[in-house]
């Protein structure tokens, strides 16, 4: 099927990192492209959502995508030491465990990178508002109708296209059309996390104790390890500190198809008396002078055998659910959807099969380690059961059970697939 502008058409279900960064990969390979998003305007601003880590390859990517690729820089702030530490909750000292001043990633808000990708795609590429509701595959394979209902009106349309990506998260409702069985696995542990603002008056003195605490901010990753505990932190642009704290806990009940939870005062109260008792009272003090912190369940899944069907394919989370300790959710979409991108342009809508083989060929084995070792670290840093080792004690952790905490230490770390390697921009 071509659309009137004599191109091929793919529709994307979702407009998160995932769907965002195929809609430029795929526009730059030639094909027409529609992405259908639930949220009814564009996110503004950066009350969305909370930090992120680009790797120097998403970055890569990125500026390739943007008609000037300095502004990547200038929503972003560099992350050039990745460090991990210990705390003794009942002394609150801190030790070093680990270091990497080669780190090389940068830091942004969630909702600044997404604004920047979608204010340098074309017009009229998102549909905003537009829940989608279904999809069938043509019986000669050579088209996909999707159907979507415009949220304003309640009016159901159909769309047509040639190929249609799932960029519709952990939770994929077009994945379990075709693992009606698939399960996410419970980490067994769900995260805190909030962004804190020292823009705001009153903020100077928590701000300068943290930075005194933890000097590298600013240009550091930290990771620090309580007892069966770890919490994350750096910042971000605009005077904005991002956090994460991971709290070992039966699996919660989730309503709706969300991985964030509800949270009430109470249980945010009862998170801070929780903190005081784990953290040194520096970083306890950004954590109660967080405004809105929310709580997200963990989840993962093992790799999946296959990412793609007939003309359906499968990028970002939807295609390989990750633990955030490996920095991979986003690094993995954007990758993903750059690799789908060259493949189409490689193969062409008439050898779409071809292209999606290849698609899979390059990712699954890739994402499938990611994911696996995403988990293990999260064990390792919770100080959970391992299969092969005592579970991980800061206190007595010899250097080269801590050399594993890095995340230099991810497989396929610095790994360009070859099909990027070999096309422009300089990849």
């Amino acid at each position: 099927m071509v659309g009137e502008s004599g191109k091929p058409r793919a529709v994307i279900v979702g407009g998160s990192i995932a769907g965002i960064s195929g809609a430029h990969a795929l526009t730059l390979a030639g094909w027409d492209v529609l992405v259908l998003e639930k949220t009814d305007t564009p996110p503004t601003g950066s009350s969305t959502g909370a930090g992120l880590g680009l790797d120097p390859l998403s970055q890569l990517i990125i500026e390739s995508w943007l008609p000037q690729p300095q502004f990547l820089h200038n929503i972003t702030v560099p992350l050039a030491i990745d460090q991990n530490q210990a705390t003794d909750s009942e002394k609150k000292v801190s030790w070093t465990l680990v270091r990497n001043e080669s780190f090389n990633f940068r830091a942004a808000h969630w909702a600044d990178l997404h604004g920047l990708l979608y204010n340098a795609l074309p017009p009229r590429i998102f549909l905003w508002g537009h829940l989608f509701l279904s999809f069938q595959v043509a019986d000669d394979k050579d088209s996909v109708k999707v159907k979507a209902k415009v949220l304003e009106t309640g009016k159901v349309i159909e769309i047509v296209g040639d190929l249609l990506v799932a960029a519709d998260g952990c939770l994929s409702s077009i994945r379990q059309k075709y693992l009606p069985d698939f399960k996410l696995r419970y980490s067994g542990y769900c995260a805190w996390r909030g962004v804190f603002d020292f823009s705001e008056t009153g903020t100077l003195e928590t701000i300068m104790a943290i930075q005194k605490a933890y000097p590298d901010l600013g240009k550091c990753l930290y990771s620090v390890l309580g007892s069966c505990t770890h919490s994350g932190f750096y910042e971000l642009l605009n005077k904005k500190l991002n956090w994460i704290w991971y709290v070992n806990q039966p699996e919660p009940e989730v309503e709706g198809t969300s991985v964030t939870m509800k949270v009430s005062s109470d249980m945010i109260q009862k998170m801070h008396q929780e903190a005081e008792k784990v953290w040194i009272p520096e970083l306890v003090k950004v954590i109660k002078e967080t405004k809105d912190p929310f709580l997200n369940v963990i989840y993962d899944s093992d790799p999946i055998g296959k990412i793609f069907w007939d003309n359906v394919v499968l990028v970002g989370d939807a295609a390989h659910p990750t633990t955030p300790h490996c920095i991979r959710s986003t690094n993995m979409s954007i990758l993903d959807a750059a690799v789908l991108g060259k493949c189409l342009e490689k193969w062409g809508a008439e050898k779409l099969e071809s292209a999606l083989q290849e698609y899979q060929l390059i990712r699954q084995p890739v994402t499938s380690k990611q994911v696996l070792h995403a988990r293990l670290v999260g064990r390792i840093k919770q100080g959970l059961v391992l299969s092969d080792q005592e579970p991980f004690n800061p206190k007595s952790a010899k250097p080269e059970d801590c050399e594993k905490l890095l995340q230099r230490n991810t497989p396929f770390y610095n790994d360009v697939p070859l099909l990027l390697a070999s096309s422009p921009p300089s990849i």
